[in-house]
């Protein structure tokens, strides 16, 4: 069972609930269990830090002043991740997996070379 933690009351939680059980905060949107709802701290809005309200592609009806949304997304963390996938897809990191998942295959070639050296400097 994943746990989180509660927003208002810092209380370890079951990352399903759908309120919290030490506080009665509602953690998930209404009628949508499976979707979190995202709550903004202290007096900033949502939407300053939000992906969709940075491109204008947001349609929230509490828009440019949500304090709580199911579609938040912040764009620090969606930079973030765009660096890391850049990274994971660099030549570098291909040749590195490359080489972890073949690698017999690299020992037996190498041991191929080593016996063909053998044999031609006898």
């Amino acid at each position: 069972m994943a746990t989180v933690s509660c927003p208002r009351c810092h209380q370890s939680v079951d990352s399903q609930a759908v309120t919290c059980p030490h506080c009665r905060t509602t953690l998930k949107a209404f009628g949508h269990p499976g979707i979190p709802l995202h709550r903004a701290t202290g007096k900033e809005y949502l939407c300053d830090s939000c992906t969709y309200h940075a491109d204008d592609s947001c349609n929230f009806p509490q828009r440019p002043y949500a304090k709580e949304c199911t579609l938040y997304q912040n764009v620090e963390e969606n930079k973030l991740e765009l660096q890391q996938q850049r990274e994971n897809t660099s030549f570098a990191a291909t040749v590195k997996n490359w080489i972890k998942r073949n690698s017999s295959l690299l020992l037996l070639l190498s041991l191929v070379l080593v016996c063909l050296l053998i044999a031609l400097f006898r």
